[in-house]
């Protein structure tokens, strides 16, 4: 029998965790582990439920690979599992709990995997400093505000652009297309939005990206300006964020690799040899295009000094 896995991911429509999603299919199936992929539909309560059903079965599996849709209760999750002999990586935040589980916990896998998503959010501010050399006002459309990874993001955004003179003016959305539109079409039709202009508009992923050049493209007072106005995303999937990079509808995204696949990878290693993952595991990021390109393109469009 193969080895089981429970994978619990945040939001089963978003592109990013369906890629998550496939990541974790393909690469159990190539490492010869059964792997349950659960969608936690964005509600946290949902997702620690969905959880302690496993931990309790009289199947358990051998390890959790969670990328948690907030962080309340997750400490507790991850210490019932560990009593019940069943690893633990938790994708995408950090938490501080790691090391004391570990030390309690020797023999179990119990770690932290993902992307630095306070580095993603500087990224994400040095893409903005590149379009915006001399500053401005950056429409900032996040995540869910009680979600870890929301949280990261801005505040690195909020680091990097510091003292640039750029301003962000945060709203709040979905990871959703649908959402953020929404949420951008009542911002824009409040009075004081009026009196900003907008010079740029970041989105915490894509799909939120997306939703925000919908709403801008839909408003009368906005729509000849769209052209004019940069739109940044994160996640970068090869078939949708770095496609709309390519026609000209985002103009830079954050590539996230899958870190499903790696979470797994590294449970394998411990099956097999007893090998421990370290306490916290990187998966790098990068931009496309590259920060050196936006800024020549930024220079480009601006034309001799």
């Amino acid at each position: 029998m193969p080895e089981r896995i429970v994978v619990s991911l945040p939001e089963g429509g978003n592109e990013y965790q369906r890629l998550q999603a496939s990541d974790a299919q393909a690469t159990a199936a190539r490492l010869g582990l059964e792997v349950e992929v659960l969608d936690a539909e964005n509600n946290a309560v949902l997702q620690i439920q969905q959880l302690f059903k496993p931990i309790h079965s009289s199947e358990r599996p051998r390890a959790l690979v969670v990328e948690p849709v907030a962080l309340e209760g997750m400490e507790r999750l991850a210490t019932k599992a560990a009593a019940a002999s069943i690893g633990t990586a938790i994708l995408n935040c950090t938490v501080p709990y790691i090391d004391g589980l570990r030390s309690t916990y020797p023999s179990l896998p119990i770690f932290a995997i993902g992307s630095d998503q306070t580095e993603i959010g500087r990224l994400q501010g040095r893409q903005i400093e590149a379009l915006l050399p001399f500053g401005g006002t950056v429409l900032y459309v996040q995540g869910p505000p009680n979600t870890p990874v929301v949280a990261e993001r801005l505040r690195g955004t909020e680091e990097q652009v510091r003292g640039s003179g750029i301003h962000l003016v945060v709203i709040d959305a979905h990871w959703s297309e649908e959402s953020a539109e929404k949420a951008v079409r009542s911002w824009l039709r409040l009075k004081h939005s009026e009196s900003v202009r907008v010079d740029l508009v970041a989105g915490q992923d894509d799909s939120i990206a997306r939703g925000a050049r919908r709403a801008f493209e839909a408003g009368a007072d906005t729509r000849e300006r769209v052209a004019e106005v940069p739109f940044l995303g994160i996640d970068g999937v090869p078939s949708v964020g770095q496609q709309l990079v390519a026609s000209g509808q985002l103009a830079a995204t954050i590539v996230m690799p899958s870190n499903t696949g790696p979470a797994l990878e590294a449970l394998s290693r411990w099956l097999r040899s007893g090998t421990l993952p370290p306490p916290s595991v990187r998966v790098p990021v990068s931009s496309f295009p590259t920060e050196n390109q936006l800024r020549a393109r930024t220079r480009k469009r601006q034309g001799p000094a």
